[in-house]
């Protein structure tokens, strides 16, 4: 997640607790950050396969919530498909693994290419057909792919510990980018894209995510700690490259949070932003470089 929202504050905001120098209300984003984390202990601790349960409800709750956005904005989406697709994305990869992830997807792409050709209306020709089937996909790619990723992660005899690998990893970069930033950022990264993104932040994001996956590999997989150090390399391009490419999508839409659903964050979306390329990242990891 960006370590502040993009735009400025709107009057409700203004009106709430004051946030932090970063610009999140803590008060409110640390209960809401230990209850997402509590889920996520729940959902693995009697069976880490109840996984897949919390990745398909993030991965509805995200589609949902990028598509108001979307439809705020004019673009005419096929939403039955997307939901549809998205849980069949997921559930697919639960019983058939990446190859049924890949077919789901698939089918799902050929289904909202059709359905939105028709969405207009049977004797109507459809207004911005490539535009909306573009980001019907982009949303497919962006959200539900990389939600399979981070279900098929609770696989296996280690599934729990991938899981939590996930977590700790993303929220290491977090915290160490906001703190990061918060002390000694002056340097934006990106401006154009996400102004209080700093170098700084970018560097404290660093050194906690590779000590955090050198612990986690050596810790919960008796794995060589170098392996977790890369893990951790890796989790910083993905995490900071996931909240880049959601800030944008924002900008293009002029807004300053996918929504209002997780008091402190934002939107759901606005969590899921930097956890869903790690996912991928994590799942390739851990499925060939530190098997197990």
């Amino acid at each position: 997640m960006d370590t502040a929202p993009d735009g400025p504050p709107g009057p409700t905001a203004a009106a709430a607790s004051p946030p932090s120098r970063a610009g999140r209300d803590l008060t409110r984003a640390i209960p809401v950050g230990i209850g997402l984390g509590v889920l996520v202990v729940a959902s693995i601790a009697f069976n880490p396969r109840w996984w897949y349960l919390v990745a398909a409800g993030a991965v509805a709750i995200g589609t949902w919530e990028v598509f108001k956005r979307l439809r705020q904005a004019r673009f005419r989406l096929p939403l039955i498909p997307l939901l549809a697709g998205g849980q069949a994305i997921v559930w697919s990869s639960f019983f058939l693994g990446g190859q049924g992830a890949f077919a789901a997807f698939a089918a799902t792409a050929v289904v909202c290419l059709v359905w939105r050709l028709f969405l207009d209306g049977r004797t109507k020709a459809p207004q911005n057909y490539l535009r909306d089937t573009a980001v019907t996909l982009f949303i497919l790619c962006w959200i539900a792919v990389p939600g399979a990723a981070g279900a098929m992660l609770s696989d296996g005899d280690y599934g729990a510990q991938r899981v939590v690998a996930l977590i700790l990893l993303v929220v290491c970069s977090d915290v160490g980018g906001y703190f990061s930033g918060v002390l000694f950022g002056k340097h934006p990264m990106a401006p154009a894209v996400s102004p209080k993104k700093s170098w700084e932040g970018f560097a404290g994001s660093f050194v906690f995510a590779m000590i955090g996956g050198a612990l986690v590999v050596a810790l919960l997989f008796d794995d060589h700690w170098l392996k977790g150090a890369l893990l951790g390399v890796l989790t910083v391009f993905t995490a900071t490259l996931g909240d880049l490419v959601e800030s944008q999508v924002k900008r293009d839409l002029g807004i300053k949070d996918m929504g209002t659903m997780l008091p402190g964050h934002g939107g759901f979306m606005d969590r899921l932003d930097s956890v869903l390329p790690t996912a991928v990242v994590s799942w390739i990891v851990f499925s060939y470089v530190v098997p197990t």
